[in-house]
């Protein structure tokens, strides 16, 4: 039978839940955590479902586990909440405990319960949606043969960039994090880390000066100046007057998307520039501002995924450089994307 609920931390839009009073009823658990860009882009099919067939039996119920430790924080998670309008029942698992015992790996994955409490499907990551949604309507037919089937069009997946699918030699650059222990693990299973510069390895939780690599390699972090390598994430190492210190990377995606935060909870301004000039309405992002001298950068404001670059067709191998003069800017991960339209 299901697992039930455990070590719930706080719930979020609805009152407790347990999994035995939800026998009879078709329920959706869907395990995300709010700075994962693919659980992001699950989102709009969520809610779609939720709007569809939540008078029809199903229940939605999001297992928020967090990835990074700032994603622990309760008004956090509820500002997210309501950032994305998710409109359902949500469970806090900060320890992992719900997900130890559906002995889930991934973000985001989503189980299906009959009315009976057996898991009937299971899908890990993005995609698959018009497969979902048949068997939700599959398993609210059997819990209320009164149910009739929906004529309503079965949604598609998300539409890949054509220029990605024509391009010459063409790669994404993978998701890439700031902070040593997914770097250590990535050296430990050969992958060759996320950072170019071997002193990332040699100089953890200090600041160190860095030179950025003449050659930089694709798809590897680069810094400039000096930065504390953390954990999670790393952190400019100085207050500064000239945006001199950076972070550079050299990128394939058609759109790129970063996690940030400040350690002081102060808003921030990072510059940011594509093979040394400013972005455009073109290949900007949604949270990209652009000022009157046509400069680009963001304003960091809460620990969140920020929207950096959305082009409008794929790129290979253009240079991101992020810059900032505050010490507070820290960088935990980037991800990519190679879809038609969104982060």
């Amino acid at each position: 039978m299901v697992p039930e609920f455990g070590g719930i931390d706080a719930w979020i839009n609805g009152d407790p839940l347990i999994m035995e009073e939800l026998r009879g009823q078709v329920v959706l658990i869907d395990f995300w955590t709010y700075t994962c860009i693919n659980c992001i882009r699950t989102f709009p099919f969520l809610k779609q479902w939720h709007s569809r067939y939540a008078d029809d039996g199903l229940v939605i119920v999001g297992v928020h586990a967090p990835e990074f430790e700032f994603e622990k924080v309760y008004e956090n998670v509820v500002d997210a909440t309501k950032e994305h309008a998710l409109g359902w029942t949500m469970a806090q698992d900060n320890d992992f405990v719900t997900w130890r015992r559906y002995s889930n790996r991934f973000w985001p994955a989503k189980y299906l319960i009959d009315k009976d409490g057996v898991v009937r499907y299971t899908h890990f990551g993005e995609g698959g949606y018009a497969e979902t949604e048949d068997v939700i309507r599959e398993l609210l037919a059997e819990a209320d043969p009164s149910f009739l089937f929906s004529n309503l069009p079965l949604p598609e997946d998300q539409t890949i960039d054509p220029g990605f699918l024509t391009a010459r030699d063409a790669e994404v650059t993978r998701e890439l994090y700031g902070g040593y222990d997914r770097g250590e693990s990535d050296l430990l299973y050969g992958q060759g880390g996320y950072v170019q510069q071997t002193q990332y390895f040699q100089n953890k939780d200090q600041v160190s000066d860095f030179i950025i690599s003449q050659n930089q390699l694709p798809h590897k972090i680069n810094f400039q100046g000096p930065w504390h390598v953390g954990p999670e994430s790393s952190t400019h190492g100085r207050m500064t007057e000239s945006f001199e210190d950076y972070l550079s990377l050299v990128y394939s995606a058609t759109s790129v998307n970063a996690v940030l935060t400040s350690d002081s909870g102060e808003p921030y301004k990072v510059r940011i520039t594509v093979d040394e000039e400013y972005l455009t309405d073109v290949n900007k992002g949604s949270d990209i501002v652009i000022g009157d001298d046509g400069e680009s950068y963001l304003r960091v404001t809460t620990p969140s995924l920020y929207n950096v670059i959305n082009n409008d067709s794929y790129v290979r191998r253009e240079t991101l450089k992020m810059s900032s003069n505050s010490p507070d800017f820290g960088l935990f991960a980037f991800t990519f994307g190679v879809y038609d339209t969104g982060p």
